[in-house]
């Protein structure tokens, strides 16, 4: 299985409103470096998973929606808690729909909240 992975970030602010939360209940701001993981089980016919600046422009254009917004305000998020899993989810599904996941076998998504903890999230194409 080959892959293919580029990173960007995403500064984003929204409220946990769980008792489980803590002090992340009320609204705050949260920095994500998110990284995509694009796979592909044999190379396309010009050698390659996928473009690296064709995956680089769609993760932009994800995180895009995302950037300096308050998640709680989005329509895209009404009803939904915006946890890390969440949106690790949500950034995949976006990038699914996307051209350049075309012919792929599958994408990761990694949400990494500090060096030291993150989130990921798998789906097939």
């Amino acid at each position: 299985m080959f892959r293919v992975t580029v990173r960007d970030h995403v500064m984003v602010a929204h409220s946990l409103p769980r008792p489980v939360f803590g002090p992340a209940q009320g609204l705050h701001g949260a920095t994500y470096v998110v990284e995509a993981t694009f796979r592909r089980g044999e190379l396309d016919d010009d050698g390659i998973v996928v473009d690296i600046g064709a995956a680089t422009a769609a993760l932009d254009g994800v995180l895009g929606v995302l950037r300096y917004q308050n998640l709680d305000d989005l329509p895209e998020f009404a009803g939904v808690i915006t946890t890390t899993e969440a949106l690790a989810r949500w950034v995949a599904d976006r990038l699914a729909d996307h051209d350049v996941t075309t012919g792929l076998d599958g994408l990761e998504v990694v949400l990494r909240e500090s060096p030291d903890a993150w989130v990921s999230y798998t789906r097939d194409a």
